[in-house]
């Protein structure tokens, strides 16, 4: 009787721990996709200024058609990158195209601002700057969301491979989380918005 005791003391012993171990994960993985959720809402605001910006430099920048576009473009294949790992944080792939994506967007908003700065009717603009100051707060904004998913990513990557744990992570198919990370040198580097 003493056995049978110790067994279904065990036995629900072992169920709290596989059942609070889940939940866990659950509840780590919920706020990684939360974090990043915060990272899609600045980078949808940012996507929503540049248009603005390059319809107010337009008038000023006509000789730059090119410049423009390629910031459009840029902005658009990002955009549709957010999109596809907003539907899946956890995929990979999807947040290594977003990555990807934003260099890109990135290196292009490094040539139009440069190019910009031989347009000094353009940098008094109050439009301009208005929307300068705007997007440079919508990058720290980004900046500090981006910290905020790698920091919950970190804690459930952390959960996820630690024993026992991760028994449970591999037999109900919690996969490994991408970090959002700077691939490039360029990409290290603050971009610079300011019409000084």
């Amino acid at each position: 009787m003493a056995a049978l005791i110790v067994l279904l003391v065990l036995l629900v012993l072992l169920a709290f721990f596989l059942i609070s171990s889940y939940n866990r994960l659950v509840g780590l993985r919920n706020r990684f996709k939360n974090a990043f959720a915060q990272i899609d809402v600045q980078l949808k605001r940012r996507y929503d200024l540049i248009p603005n910006l390059v319809e107010v430099a337009k008038t000023y920048m006509k000789h730059e058609r090119e410049t423009l576009e390629a910031v459009i473009r840029a902005r658009n294949a990002a955009s549709q990158a957010e999109s596809r790992a907003a539907a899946d944080p956890g995929d990979p792939e999807a947040v290594k195209g977003l990555i990807g994506a934003e260099q890109a967007l990135t290196g292009a908003m490094g040539r139009f601002f440069a190019l910009s700065e031989a347009y000094p009717d353009l940098k008094a603009n109050t439009n301009m700057m208005q929307l300068t100051e705007e997007l440079s707060s919508t990058e720290n904004k980004i900046s500090f969301a981006r910290q905020a998913y790698n920091d919950a990513v970190m804690r459930y990557n952390t959960a996820r491979e630690s024993f026992p744990t991760n028994l449970i992570a591999n037999s109900f198919g919690f996969r490994e989380a991408p970090l959002f990370t700077v691939e490039t040198e360029a990409e290290r580097e603050a971009p610079r918005v300011s019409f000084e």
